[in-house]
């Protein structure tokens, strides 16, 4: 009954474990969910008036532009250009997107004919495999190992591969290892693409969840990264906004103009009022994702350590809300956290096959939460 491309689609990951976390819940267990990076946070009450307030106005009840409000690529120009001094033309180099996911999952489309190789970090975000495998193209994962401070080495791509390869993913701060680009990398990543001709995507979900005076760099701060790539953001994570599908792709005009034609024959864009409130928040106070920052600094201190009290050698991230924790064997780790604590947390290799060895929590649960996960695991002896 189904196509044929359905066979080489793994199960979501995330809707895996929350069948998983309903038979529990079904059984009458209290679950703490450390698994999905879904904040727990509220957005910010201004964003919601905004929202509110736009959606009353019947201008905003019409089909949006494809590419996004005007006064939102505007917004979203002049905020990479506070951020991280990268200027933009928002009518050529600013696309609005449904999340950052929306812009991830069709890129490949516009790039990759059937049999072209598409690089992508593994553990990585699962989409960039998926959107690939809809495109009929290639997955060559690229390693992504503790030796190698979580960067893949480029040198270790096999020649044939980089040859038929048509684009590569990036992602720092990483989903889900927690690591940040070390100083370099891009430089490195340019050059390579530039040499191989390779389309760049950085997903740049995670930059402003930072810590300890970390702040993370845009890819397209980089000498020529605009001649070569785009960069994916998403307003999920910076302002609480998961459920509103809003982000954007910025960079290179001639991409995204390939991401806007797939995306014109998909969707009908980003309904406006959503796109107003997102305006308010690129361009309004800060101090709520300061604030969120903040929040998450706490349970992470808390989280990691209580991990090491309890014997784990585990890094403090300096950014995303995630721990990246090393286990014997990350499915049977997660079962019996599930099974006998009645905690969710993630399997590494649902993140690729160098996932395996790891899971992954998410901070986005009370720190009250994340204590009483800490003395469940305690009375597991782990």
């Amino acid at each position: 009954m189904y196509a044929s491309r359905m066979s080489s689609l793994p199960p979501y990951l995330f809707a895996r474990i929350d069948e998983m976390k309903g038979e529990q819940q079904r059984k009458g267990v209290d679950i703490i969910d450390l698994g999905v990076g879904d904040p727990d946070l509220p957005t910010p009450q201004h964003i919601v008036t905004s929202l509110c307030e736009a959606a009353r106005n019947p201008e905003n009840h019409h089909y949006p532009s494809y590419s996004g409000m005007p006064a939102y690529r505007s917004a979203a120009a002049d905020w990479y250009k506070n951020r991280f001094n990268v200027p933009l033309d928002p009518g050529k180099e600013v696309l609005a997107l449904m999340g950052s996911k929306d812009g991830i999952a069709h890129i490949a489309e516009a790039f990759v004919n059937p049999g072209d190789y598409v690089l992508a970090p593994s553990p990585g975000y699962p989409v960039y495999r998926t959107g690939t495998l809809f495109a009929e193209g290639i997955v060559h994962e690229m390693p992504l190992t503790q030796e190698n401070n979580f960067v893949p080495v480029l040198d270790d791509i096999p020649k044939k591969v980089v040859k038929a390869a048509k684009l590569m993913f990036i992602n720092y701060p990483n989903n889900p290892t927690a690591a940040v680009a070390p100083d370099g990398f891009y430089s490195e990543i340019v050059d390579f693409a530039k040499k191989h001709h390779i389309v760049v995507v950085s997903d740049n979900a995670y930059s402003e969840i930072s810590y300890d005076g970390y702040q993370a760099p845009s890819f397209l701060e980089t000498d020529g990264a605009m001649e070569i790539g785009i960069e994916m953001h998403s307003l999920s994570k910076t302002y609480n906004m998961t459920g509103w599908r809003i982000g954007m792709a910025v960079g290179n005009a001639d991409i995204l103009a390939g991401l806007a034609r797939v995306k014109t024959n998909v969707d009908s864009g980003v309904f406006n009022a959503v796109q107003q409130a997102a305006v308010t928040a690129l361009r309004g106070s800060q101090d709520c994702v300061k604030e969120a920052c903040s929040v998450y600094q706490e349970r992470r201190n808390v989280l990691i350590s209580g991990l090491r009290d309890l014997g784990f050698d585990v890094p403090s991230p300096k950014a995303t809300f995630y721990v990246w924790l090393p286990v014997q064997d990350c499915m049977a780790f997660s079962a019996r956290l599930l099974n006998e604590a009645g905690i969710v947390a993630t399997p590494g290799i649902g993140f690729g096959s160098n996932g395996e060895g790891y899971v992954r929590f998410a901070l986005t649960r009370p720190v009250e939460r994340i204590r009483e996960a800490l003395e469940r695991m305690r009375r597991l002896d782990l």
